[in-house]
C-alpha cells in the first residue's frame, strides 16, 4: 500500500490534496482504506476527471443550438420490425437465431450497477419483486428466460446449449447480487456460466471541481455509467472469456425492463442476417413528448439524441405516412458482436464523451460533520452504452412491440409512471393475452365467464389474474396443450408443476 507522503504528492499532481485533510484524526484502519481508495486514483485521470466534470456542468442545458439541422431519421434500410414485416420474414430472423443459439455463439450482459434508490429500497434493483402471485424478482424472471431459450434452441436443433449470463456490477452491487445468487441456487442455472464483473468507480465532483469526501474517511464514489461497460470488458478480460467459449454475438440489457427478452432469436437473426455489428432494440414514441432517448443519424451517423436535447418542434415533425419523424425510441436493449466490442474497448471507449448527471451528494464540511444535502451540490459523470452507435459500420434497429417487450421499473410507488404495479400489471395483461391466445378462458367468482380481451384504458388490471412461467413459455408459445379449450378461475399460475398435471 502507498504511503500518505507518496499519496499526498500524486493529489497535489491532481490538484484534490484537500481529500487528505482529516487524514490525521483516522483510526489505523480508516486511514489505510482512505489511502488505498486515494492510491488506486491517477493522478493526471483525476485532475482531468475534476476539471471536465466543473467544465461541462458549466455548459447551458438543452439542444445545440444547430441540432435540428443535423438530424435525420435512419434510412429505412436500416430498420427492422417485429410485427410489421411478413410471417415468413419473422420466421426466417428466428430460425437464424436459434441456430446461433444452438452454436453456443450467443451471451447475454445485463446492466446491473445501479442501486434501488428510486425504488426506495437499499439493494439491486434486480433482486426487486413487484408482487407477482409467485414472488419471482427481476434476477428470477430473467434467469428463466435464459433456460427456457436455451431449450427451444436445444429441441430445434437437437443439441445442448448454453448462453453464458455476464452481470456487469458495482461496488454496490456485486455482493449483495453475488449472495442473492448463492442462496437461490443461480436459479438453477450452471454457475460456472453466470460471470459477475464490476464496473468502474468514479469520484463525484463539486461545481468548483474538487472531489466530494462523503466521509472522512472515503471519497463520495459512484458508477460510471453504463457505458462503463468497455472498460470493464478489458479490465476483467471478459471478451477474452467470450473468445474461449466462442461467443461471437452478445445481447445487452438493462436490469429494469420486467418484458426483456433475453437472447430473443427474432432480435438476433435480424442482426445477423443483415450483417449488422451493432443493433437496437426500439419501440414507437408514444407521444412526441416522451422522454425517452431517439435513435436517428447525426451527421450522417447513428446516435441516440436524449429527448431534452430535441426541441418540441423536431419533436413534433411527421413523415408522409402520418407517423412521427424521430418515432424510435431508445430501450437500452442492444445487439453487438464480438468484434465491435474489442474494438471499442481497445480503440474508441476514450473518445467516448462523459455525460453530466447533477446529484445530491452526501457530504463532510470543513469541520468534518456529515451533511445531507437538500439541493444538488455535485456532478456525477457518467458514459452512456449507446454512445458507441457512431463507431458502428453496420448499424441497424429494430422496432418492437411496447406492451409486448418494455415496461420498465424506475420509481417507487408513489410515482405515476414506471413503477412495481405498472410493470406488475404489463407482464400479467401480457400472460392474459397469452393464455387467451393459447385457447384459455377464464371465470369470474361466480363462475360467469369473463370477457376474452375488452378494451382497457391504460393503467387498467387485466380481467383475470394469469402468470405464466418463462420456464414453460419464453413468448407465448406452447401453450395450447396446456390451455386450449380449458376453463379457469383467477388467480392461475401455469407453473412447470401446474404444466405436468393439465398434460396428465
Amino acid at each position: 500500500m502507498a504511503s500518505e507522503r507518496a499519496v499526498r504528492a500524486r493529489l497535489q499532481r491532481a490538484g484534490q490534496e484537500h481529500l487528505l485533510r482529516f487524514c490525521a484524526e483516522l483510526a489505523p484502519g480508516q486511514r489505510a482504506a482512505l489511502l488505498a481508495e486515494l492510491g488506486a486514483l491517477e493522478p493526471e485521470a483525476l485532475r482531468e476527471h475534476c476539471r471536465r466534470a466543473a467544465a461541462a456542468c458549466a455548459h447551458p442545458p438543452g439542444p445545440p443550438p444547430d441540432l435540428a439541422a443535423r438530424l435525420r431519421p435512419l434510412p429505412p434500410e436500416c430498420v427492422g420490425s417485429a410485427s410489421r414485416c411478413d410471417p415468413e420474414t419473422r420466421l426466417l430472423w428466428e430460425e437464424e437465431g436459434f441456430r446461433q443459439i444452438a452454436l453456443n455463439k450467443v451471451a447475454v450482459l445485463l446492466l446491473a450497477g445501479g442501486q434501488g434508490t428510486r425504488l426506495g429500497v437499499t439493494y439491486p434493483k434486480g433482486m426487486y419483486q413487484v408482487g407477482l402471485p409467485s414472488q419471482k424478482s427481476l434476477y428470477q424472471l430473467q434467469a428463466e428466460r435464459i433456460q427456457r431459450v436455451e431449450q427451444l434452441a436445444g429441441e430445434r436443433h437437437g443439441t445442448r446449449c448454453t448462453i453464458p449470463w455476464y452481470i456487469m456490477t458495482s461496488e454496490f452491487t456485486l455482493g449483495p447480487t453475488a449472495t442473492f445468487f448463492q442462496e437461490h441456487d443461480f436459479f438453477h442455472l450452471d454457475p460456472n456460466n453466470v460471470i459477475m464483473f464490476e464496473q468502474r468507480m468514479l469520484p463525484a465532483v463539486s461545481f468548483d471541481g474538487r472531489a466530494i469526501l462523503e466521509q472522512k474517511h472515503k471519497v463520495a464514489m459512484a458508477p460510471d455509467g453504463n457505458g462503463g461497460l468497455y472498460c470493464a470488458l478489458s479490465d476483467h478480460q471478459i471478451l477474452e472469456d467470450m473468445e474461449r467459449r466462442g461467443v461471437e454475438f452478445v445481447h445487452v440489457y438493462c436490469v429494469d425492463n420486467i418484458l426483456v427478452r433475453l437472447a430473443d432469436p427474432v432480435f438476433i437473426g435480424f442482426c445477423v442476417l443483415r450483417g449488422a455489428d451493432c443493433g437496437a432494440k426500439v419501440v414507437e414514441k408514444a407521444y412526441p413528448e416522451e422522454p425517452v432517448g431517439v435513435v436517428c443519424q447525426v451527421d450522417g451517423v447513428p446516435q441516440v439524441v436524449e429527448y431534452s436535447e430535441v426541441s418540441p418542434e423536431t419533436a413534433q415533425l411527421r413523415g408522409p405516412d402520418g407517423h412521427l419523424l424521430y418515432s424510435l425510441g431508445n430501450i437500452c436493449n442492444h445487439f453487438f458482436t464480438r468484434g465491435f466490442l474489442q474494438m471499442v474497448s481497445s480503440e474508441f471507449e476514450p473518445l467516448l464523451k462523459p455525460h453530466v448527471a447533477v446529484k445530491k451528494v452526501p457530504y463532510v464540511d470543513e469541520e468534518g460533520n456529515p451533511v445531507k444535502p437538500i439541493k444538488p451540490n455535485g456532478i456525477k459523470m457518467e458514459k452512456f452504452v449507446f454512445d458507441v452507435f457512431p463507431f458502428a459500420k453496420s448499424f441497424v434497429a429494430f422496432e418492437v412491440s411496447r406492451e409486448e417487450e418494455f415496461s420498465p421499473l424506475k420509481n417507487a410507488a408513489s410515482d405515476a409512471r414506471d413503477n412495481p404495479t405498472v410493470t406488475r400489471r404489463a407482464l400479467l395483461m401480457q400472460h392474459y393475452r397469452w393464455a387467451l391466445q393459447a385457447g384459455a378462458r377464464f371465470l369470474d367468482a361466480c363462475g360467469a365467464r369473463l370477457p376474452e380481451l375488452p378494451s382497457l384504458p391504460d393503467g387498467t388490471e387485466p380481467p383475470a389474474i394469469c402468470e405464466i412461467s418463462p420456464l414453460v413459455s419464453y413468448a407465448g408459445e406452447g401453450l395450447e396443450m396446456y390451455l386450449q379449450g380449458r376453463e379457469f378461475r383467477s388467480p392461475f399460475i401455469l407453473d412447470e408443476n401446474q404444466a405436468r398435471a393439465l398434460q396428465a
